[in-house]
């Protein structure tokens, strides 16, 4: 049924959330930013190619493609951690050059500092601000309790799990109250049952703070279940193939990843990365390990 199904057939509820998100104040645009590398040979790799993109303030949109497309690459960009070959990325209105507190990253891997408790983690942005530690330490407290873990506010990184420790980052972008969260891929690293209740944690988080979300992923279910909307990117080199507005309506529940809307559009994206016929089967030249007769490959 969802192969019938346009994934651009949308509900009126949908249509005019998408109108009244069009019409909000524009937090992130970007103009044309290409970026190239030089390899050690001299060679020019185009990365990232002519990107251009707004988003809309308090709109979640997530980064999709094929591996080599240039997410990551472009995150950094956002974030100042990285510079734009050209192009320009404005952050309402201003330009992005170096890192600020506007933007907050959450990257894949915990980078929480291991020394200091959650509690701490959470202060260290605030006191890095300028607050005073009372200040500081009441806010924390506040975001420990907002993510589940006003329990835990005393304990280290290596006494939590993995989903903690994320909670526990998201907590500590959040805390210095940035106009846009950059999130590169920030669940790839947990299994199943923990991503799921993640963004879960993250899509109730969004709706109750005044923040926009950037979010990278490689997981298609991920992307169309969080996302207003989806930037797919095609890579060599990273350009932008679509901007998908998911007709999945809002709020999102697990269960509607088995509705024909989710489906159809989960379905249409992993066709933009992986056309039909596009690759062809690859066959390995592999050595026969087995010494003795094996009828295994009457069972394949």
């Amino acid at each position: 049924m969802s192969e019938q199904l346009d994934y651009r057939r949308q509900s009126e509820a949908v249509k005019d959330r998408f109108d009244r998100l069009k019409q909000r104040p524009v937090t992130l645009e970007v103009k044309g930013l290409t970026k190239q590398f030089q390899t050690h040979d001299g060679q020019l790799i185009t990365a990232l190619n002519q990107i251009d993109l707004k988003v809309y303030k308090r709109e979640f949109v997530c980064v999709i493609g094929p591996s080599g497309c240039g997410k990551s690459t472009l995150i950094r960009i956002l974030a100042g951690l990285e510079s734009a070959t050209s192009g320009e990325v404005l952050l309402d209105g201003k330009p992005v050059s170096k890192p600020g507190p506007e933007r907050g990253m959450v990257f894949q891997a915990y980078t929480l500092f291991p020394w200091l408790t959650v509690k701490q983690n959470i202060m260290f942005g605030l006191i890095e601000s300028g607050q005073s530690k009372f200040t500081a330490e009441a806010e924390a407290r506040q975001w420990a309790e907002l993510i589940g873990l006003g329990k835990f506010e005393n304990h280290y990184p290596d006494q939590l799990s993995g989903g903690m420790k994320q909670r526990v980052a998201i907590a500590r972008a959040l805390a210095n109250q940035p106009k846009i969260l950059l999130m590169d891929e920030p669940f790839g690293a947990l299994d199943a049952q923990t991503r799921a209740r993640m963004q879960a944690y993250l899509m109730e988080i969004w709706k109750n703070i005044d923040v926009t979300v950037f979010f990278i992923t490689h997981d298609l279910d991920e992307a169309v279940y969080l996302a207003d909307r989806v930037l797919v990117l095609k890579a060599n080199p990273g350009e932008v193939e679509e901007l998908i507005e998911v007709p999945v309506p809002q709020p999102r529940h697990p269960e509607q990843a088995l509705s024909d809307e989710f489906l159809a559009t989960k379905l249409h994206i992993e066709r933009l990365i992986h056309p039909p016929g596009q690759d062809e089967e690859e066959h390995l030249n592999l050595v026969n390990m087995v010494n003795i007769a094996s009828d295994v490959g009457s069972i394949l």
